[in-house]
């Protein structure tokens, strides 16, 4: 019998080596069912090509490819000035492999620039701490493993269902290096207020003199407020917000595996952490986890930013949102169902089962029944505080038509009376048998 799992001995032809990974690769999901992913899963054919002509270019080698090079300043330059940077010739930043990788490099920069003022005024520098919301996206968790500092946790709850300011004073101290703000809580979309949030930690340095910066993660909402919520205060005309991050590969309608972080002005960027390395040919600032990774996802970025300009991804992501409130209106005029959010931040909602206690199904069996249908949708519960509370949430990406919107309606409509009538049965049978 041959092995599965040992590198074949002999090569495979290239027809049959396509033929087995297309065929593996036939087995996933139908990528514009999903719901559940905020990723991209769409280009158009000049995309395409752009892609397949840039597979080679690795954008850590700047002197091979000093153009490519040039088109990631670009990118990050156009970002600068659509979050309002005071002068986006002074600020500073780069592309990563997503978001993770871009709050990493934010919670770094936080870190040392803590750390290098508390070592100028001769104090202690062994407990920092970063406050944010208990709904934070994991990669806070990692960077708080991996770089020894403390999170605070802010419990959400009924009343505060995101970090508002509220009560952020209990948090923060002089080992605080930081607060994070999210544009589109990963949970079920919602806005943190980041105005508010600044507004509290203004009060509190009034109060105490501790000046704390944010680092707004705009993963998904960086490239949805610009466009939808012009009039939003979030970005950096609050003075207080040192860096932004956003996911290339979300809403910045590329495909995966390109992020970006921009900071107010360079000196937010602490230069202790820039290395710069003589390297095939050249020297070169570089600030990432990274080392060699791909250029091409940058040649998209810049691809997208020209094929759409700012008139076109108001266009696209108004329509999303346009998409995302007609499904959140009709879920929630389901009789066995409440809205937790509407989709007015990000096309983004999560919703909950009403109480009864004659029912006997979850939002769990409604997630199994749908993917039945090819729908992704997941279920799960909120964070800590609200661990009792299960929700299911649905993403609107660029690609779920009105039409594709209607049949999935049709589809939780069909499903859930199923569920109920199951349960009704269910029910009829064991009141027998204990009869």
């Amino acid at each position: 019998m041959t092995k599965k799992y040992v590198l074949p001995k002999e090569p495979t032809p290239p027809e049959a080596a396509y033929q087995i990974v297309h065929d593996e690769s036939m087995l996933d999901g139908n990528a514009r069912l999903n719901l559940a992913t905020f990723v991209s899963t769409w280009m158009d054919e000049w995309a395409d090509k752009v892609y397949a002509e840039a597979f080679d270019k690795n954008i850590i080698d700047k002197d091979e490819y000093p153009q490519t090079a040039e088109v990631e300043n670009y990118c990050w330059r156009i970002l600068a000035d659509l979050w309002h940077s005071p002068d986006a010739e002074k600020a500073i930043g780069c592309s990563t492999t997503g978001s993770s990788e871009a709050c990493m490099l934010g919670g770094l920069a936080l870190k040392r620039r803590w750390q290098e003022s508390r070592r100028a005024e001769g104090r202690a520098t062994d407990k920092p701490n970063l406050v944010m919301s208990a709904a934070v996206q994991v990669c806070w968790e990692k960077f708080c493993n991996y770089f020894d500092v403390e999170p605070r946790y802010i419990p959400i709850s009924l009343d505060h269902k995101v970090l508002d300011g509220h009560d952020l004073a209990s948090y923060v101290d002089e080992n605080t290096i930081g607060v994070v703000a999210i544009m589109g809580v990963t949970y079920t979309g919602m806005y943190e207020p980041v105005d508010k949030i600044a507004a509290a930690l203004d009060e509190i340095q009034k109060n105490t003199g501790l000046d704390i910066l944010i680092h707004v993660d705009g993963a998904s909402g960086a490239m949805i407020a610009p466009f939808v919520q012009p009039e939003l205060d979030w970005d950096f005309k609050l003075p207080r917000v040192a860096s932004i991050n956003t996911s290339g590969h979300k809403y910045g309608l590329v495909y995966p595996g390109v992020g970006w972080i921009v900071w107010r002005e360079s000196g937010f960027l602490p230069e202790s952490l820039v290395f710069r390395v003589n390297y095939l040919g050249g020297e070169m600032p570089t600030f990432a986890l990274n080392f060699s990774r791909p250029g091409a996802q940058i040649l998209l970025q810049y691809w997208a930013f020209l094929r759409y300009g700012f008139d076109g991804y108001t266009e696209i992501q108004e329509n999303a949102m346009k998409v995302a409130r007609y499904l959140a209106t009709k879920v929630s005029n389901m009789e066995q169902f409440e809205l937790w959010n509407d989709a007015s931040d990000i096309p983004v909602f999560a919703w909950m089962l009403k109480p009864d206690e004659k029912r006997n199904w979850s939002l769990y069996d409604l997630s199994d029944r749908l993917r039945m249908k090819g729908w992704q949708i997941p279920a799960y519960t909120m964070p800590d505080s609200l661990s009792q509370i299960v929700v299911a949430r649905i993403v609107v990406r660029n690609g779920l038509s009105m039409d594709l919107a209607e049949h999935l309606i049709e589809d939780i409509q069909s499903q859930a009376a199923y569920l109920d009538d199951v349960n009704v049965q269910t029910a009829s049978v064991s009141a027998g048998f204990h009869h």
